[in-house]
């Protein structure tokens, strides 16, 4: 999980979504209260599973740390032949946009001749 959330892509897009989620709660007021109710039932509701949850991981630590282990071999590979995750989702809409522009002038080039 934190390999994943390592990545460049996953950390920059949720630092897109905290920045938008925390602007909103600033700007609107109902929403605020309801966004707190729900942060506080998450927070409970993590807290109650962790105790439940903690036993069973514990018995279970040796495959867990397998399972770890082949996932994280598995993201590097995948970080190898897919650079994109390497980059920040900020830059790949910008990417996008070029490429697709790009593209639509090649295609009137084409059209005009």
């Amino acid at each position: 999980v934190n390999q994943v959330a390592n990545l460049t892509l996953v950390s920059s897009a949720c630092d897109m979504v905290s920045t938008a989620y925390a602007s909103t709660k600033e700007s609107h007021p109902y929403i605020t209260s309801v966004c707190d109710a729900a942060e506080k039932g998450v927070k409970s509701v993590t807290k109650a599973t962790a105790s439940c949850v903690q036993p069973v991981l514990t018995t279970l630590e040796p495959h867990v740390a397998a399972a770890s282990e082949y996932a994280s071999k598995g993201l590097d590979k995948l970080g190898e032949k897919l650079p994109l995750l390497q980059k920040p989702v900020d830059q790949i809409i910008s990417d996008t946009k070029e490429l697709v522009s790009s593209r639509v002038a090649d295609a009137k080039d084409v059209m005009s001749s």
